[in-house]
């Protein structure tokens, strides 16, 4: 058994070839659950980012105190803009594509660019051969040996848990999605730019009416927090000792999503707060299920019984392991590539 996991003693499987018929009814969206989910993420996220802009000015403390909800709340919202990505959230394909795009200027994420490469992430999670799309860079052992010690150095700054949750976040909100990869399609394109011209006439506007300071008060730890916690949820969610990676035609697109995408069984509040992201597993078999579906549909099928399960702690110490062991399967921490010449 995994030191960073539990595993049910029951084997693993492939699920049954009609397994989409079984997860079908769940891939139905319903307007009165998405309305909630709207009431219970992005109103309150608002109303918050409002009363920090009153208080503000009488009381720092008051205002940075507020901004902790406030990035639950924008956590939230993105769960909610992640599903519209999918096109799960309401029944609409037009629908969840507007309201996709207005949430992607309250979570700094250009929509149609984020559907495609999180899209391609789906379509290549697990598969060491299709690394690079919408995943957290994981070098082998073996490559990781043959690395030069520049290339070292990087990747062991990147993986470090102080710059991956503080200057992560920054890179990956703020930074990342203000641009499109050369040779991208025009509406990929044209998606990271309207974002880009929203933001900046958001930006401007506040903080011509609301001082640039408070800006900088309500985005600073709003970044860190929220981004931090979406970085640290993607990154458990694919990094933990015995995930699956498989090269070329051992990849199994359902072994992938049972046995790669971790189930992370969160306390109900913070489960609350990252819109039943946690039970990914399920997602990732069907990402036409809607977040508010997802506990349903992995407590009535068993074949998500039998998948890795991950609590607070274990997830937590899941950001020592470092690179993929491809010849016992694991990943495992940096000391695990030490070279015996290099030892000597």
């Amino acid at each position: 058994m995994s030191a960073t996991m539990s595993v049910p003693d029951a084997p693993t499987t492939t699920p049954s070839k009609d397994w989409r018929k079984q997860l079908a009814p769940y891939e139905r969206p319903s307007v009165p659950r998405a309305l909630l989910d709207l009431a219970t993420s992005i109103v309150p996220f608002v109303a918050l980012v409002a009363a920090i802009i009153v208080v503000a000015p009488s009381s720092f403390v008051a205002a940075l105190l507020l901004t902790i909800p406030a990035a639950g709340f924008q956590l939230r919202t993105f769960m909610v803009f992640h599903d519209c990505t999918h096109g799960s959230f309401l029944p609409s394909r037009r629908a969840n594509r507007w309201l996709g795009r207005v949430l992607g200027v309250v979570v700094w994420t250009p929509f149609g660019e984020w559907k495609h490469s999180h899209a391609a992430h789906h379509a290549t999670a697990g598969d060491l051969d299709r690394r690079g799309h919408g995943d957290v860079p994981t070098m082998t052992v073996a490559e990781y040996q043959e690395a030069t010690p520049g290339a070292r150095l990087l990747y062991r700054l990147f993986r470090h848990p102080a710059i991956l949750l503080t200057i992560g976040p920054f890179v990956a909100m703020m930074i990342t999605p203000r641009f499109y990869s050369k040779g991208a399609r025009a509406r990929i394109r044209n998606s990271v730019l309207l974002n880009d011209l929203a933001l900046l006439v958001f930006v401007v506007a506040f903080c011509l009416l609301f001082g640039w300071q408070t800006f900088l008060l309500l985005q600073i730890p709003l970044t860190l927090m929220a981004g931090g916690a979406g970085v640290w949820l993607f990154f458990v969610q694919h990094q933990f000792e015995d995930v699956y990676w498989k090269r070329g035609e051992e990849w199994s697109y359902r072994d992938a999503a049972l046995q790669g995408a971790s189930y992370l069984r969160l306390p109900k509040v913070l489960q609350f707060f990252t819109g039943n992201i946690g039970l990914h597993h399920v997602h990732h078999l069907s990402h036409r299920i809607p977040n508010y579906n997802l506990q349903a549909a992995h407590d009535e099928n068993d074949v998500f019984h039998s998948v890795p399960v991950l609590t607070l702690g274990p997830a937590l110490r899941s950001l020592r392991l470092k690179l993929w062991d491809e010849e016992n399967g694991r990943l495992v921490p940096f000391s695990a590539a030490a070279q015996p010449a290099a030892a000597a």
